[in-house]
């Protein structure tokens, strides 16, 4: 599978506190890779970091073969990475059709709000609403779709189940899976480990700032143990 992202001895710092410690990860296009961990081990500071919002950093970010490391936080996204963050960011006195609209397309590839709308009944129903009067649920999924509506190759979707209610986290889900399907990227920190075996063809371990394991998710069950005492699962 060829590199879509390459990540190598990256470090990141937060004034004076060292957080990330020397991070290796590789994401293949079209492969939809989970990193999984404790809370406060670095999984969204490696997220961030890869984004560029930390600018104190060490380390090597490759993204489709370009180095990343030098490139404006604004220039990010044209690079063709889609980063959304846990709190969403959605613009509440705008309405669902207007949130969708409003970020540019960056790419010749972005998704039709119509085939947003078949992917997201929920958003379809909702169009007129603003985002004040939206659901938890319905905020993650039009922050998800905001970004595919710009044409990224790498979707980064940070603890996206977090608070949400299980008809909406399996509704996620399967929109994941189509995603897939259709050949999209996706670099995912989740703590809802059952939700992430159902969808990730590969798993990182992080601990203390580190990867400390990669493995597919053919190699779960003999997995379990270290997941178990490292996770709680």
């Amino acid at each position: 599978m060829k590199p879509l992202l390459q990540v190598s001895g990256l470090n990141a710092w937060y004034g004076e506190s060292h957080v990330l410690h020397g991070v290796d990860m590789t994401v293949g296009e079209g492969e939809m890779v989970t990193i999984l961990g404790r809370n406060g081990v670095g999984k969204t500071t490696t997220l961030r970091t890869i984004m560029g919002i930390i600018r104190e950093r060490k380390g090597q970010i490759t993204f489709d073969g370009k180095d990343m490391m030098g490139v404006p936080l604004h220039r990010t996204a044209h690079s063709g990475i889609g980063f959304v963050p846990e709190e969403r960011g959605i613009f509440a006195t705008l309405t669902v059709e207007e949130n969708l609209v409003l970020p540019p397309v960056v790419a010749g590839n972005g998704m039709p709000v119509d085939e947003i709308y078949d992917l997201f009944p929920n958003l379809l129903e909702r169009r007129s609403s603003p985002g004040t009067k939206l659901s938890g649920g319905e905020q993650q999924m039009l922050a998800i779709a905001r970004i595919l509506r710009t044409g990224v190759r790498l979707l980064i979707l940070d603890e996206p189940t977090e608070g949400l209610a299980p008809v909406i986290v399996q509704r996620i889900g399967e929109v994941l899976k189509k995603l897939k399907e259709r050949g999209m990227t996706v670099l995912l920190v989740e703590q809802n480990f059952r939700f992430a075996s159902r969808i990730a063809d590969r798993f990182y371990l992080m601990e203390h700032g580190q990867m400390v394991a990669d493995f597919p998710v053919g190699e779960l069950p003999s997995r379990m143990d270290t997941l178990h005492k490292v996770l709680g699962v």
